[in-house]
């Protein structure tokens, strides 16, 4: 998106019927960029999203918005509210300065709630893993709309020739020693994967980023946020996305214990499925550091920089050690 943000937050907020004099401030800038809009003269706010150019068609938004519907509906998993334009579309398209693509932008109901409590992340695991549960199960049984495109995330797209994020290869802080050795990880991976395989009961439809950052707790219940990157990928895989960025805490096999607890509350999971926990852990940590690479210049990359691959190659070798 080639676009001086101050005219593209102006111009996206046109297309809504909100009070004049409101104002847009940037709150997150990752695959996308989203703006808290206040209105001062009555309190309103709302959150403002736009979209990457080229990262999702407008069918893709559409179908993300679908199925976040859908949940809050059927499931009452506690998703965030869009809201139609003046139009009464949901995805509203601005021009970049370019005229290469147009800019999608979708504005939702604001949450006012917080991130959960690292002090308490058992207790939010368990809860957690429940609501992981509620959406897998109604993924499973959900009849989608006929035109439903989302993308799909496994080792060939994560990892592989043809992934989403970027190269892991290119991440940040690597030298030839920690790429050979994430070179084996990776072929592990695509070993254990494939024979984990990708029957309905443990491939479909998943949120794909259900970490801390994309949940919010607000009286006392969690919201889940950010759709964005859902699409068709493993089940557990969300369980690994629980951990995102944290995979190397002493308590991580604890909260994995919490997830399970909850999950377990609402869907069967096997013991040998369960088991398989830690390669989900480690596909997400090298589709993390690929991320890292090919977002540098976002704010979490940032702050996660060159000593992500350290960490990762740690983890890579306490996980060879065991399932290579």
């Amino acid at each position: 998106m080639k676009m001086d943000i101050d005219q593209a937050t102006a111009a996206a907020l046109r297309r809504w019927d909100l009070p004049p004099g409101c104002s847009a401030m940037i709150v997150n800038r990752s695959e996308n960029t989203t703006f808290r809009v206040d209105d001062p003269d009555t309190g309103g706010r709302w959150a403002l999203r736009l979209h990457r150019s080229g990262y999702h068609s407008t069918l893709g938004i559409a179908s993300e918005l679908a199925w976040m519907t859908a949940l809050r509906r059927d499931s009452g998993v506690l998703t965030s509210v869009p809201v139609p334009g003046r139009d009464g579309e949901l995805i509203q398209d601005i021009a970049s300065d370019d005229q290469s693509r147009p800019v999608h932008c979708v504005l939702f109901e604001w949450i006012e709630g917080t991130e959960p409590d690292p002090s308490a992340l058992a207790d939010h695991f368990v809860e957690l893993g429940e609501i992981s549960a509620r959406m897998h199960r109604h993924a499973r049984g959900w009849t989608r709309p006929a035109a439903f495109e989302r993308l799909t995330w496994d080792h060939d797209t994560a990892l592989g020739a043809r992934p989403h994020w970027g190269r892991w290869q290119d991440g940040l802080g690597l030298t030839p020693d920690r790429r050979a050795l994430l070179e084996r990880l990776s072929a592990t991976l695509r070993r254990r994967l494939e024979s984990f395989g990708k029957g309905p009961d443990r491939f479909g439809l998943i949120h794909a980023d259900i970490r801390l950052a994309n949940l919010l707790v607000a009286e006392g219940r969690i919201w889940v946020i950010d759709f964005d990157d859902c699409g068709f990928g493993w089940y557990l895989y969300d369980c690994a996305a629980a951990l995102s960025f944290i995979e190397d805490r002493p308590d991580a096999s604890d909260l994995i214990a919490a997830w399970l607890e909850g999950y377990r509350r609402r869907e069967s999971l096997s013991t040998t499925e369960a088991a398989e926990i830690p390669t989900f852990v480690m596909l997400r940590r090298l589709l993390l550091l690929a991320w890292i690479g090919s977002h540098s210049d976002t704010d979490l990359a940032r702050q996660m920089g060159a000593p992500f691959a350290d960490g990762t190659c740690g983890l890579a070798e306490t996980y060879l050690a065991s399932f290579g």
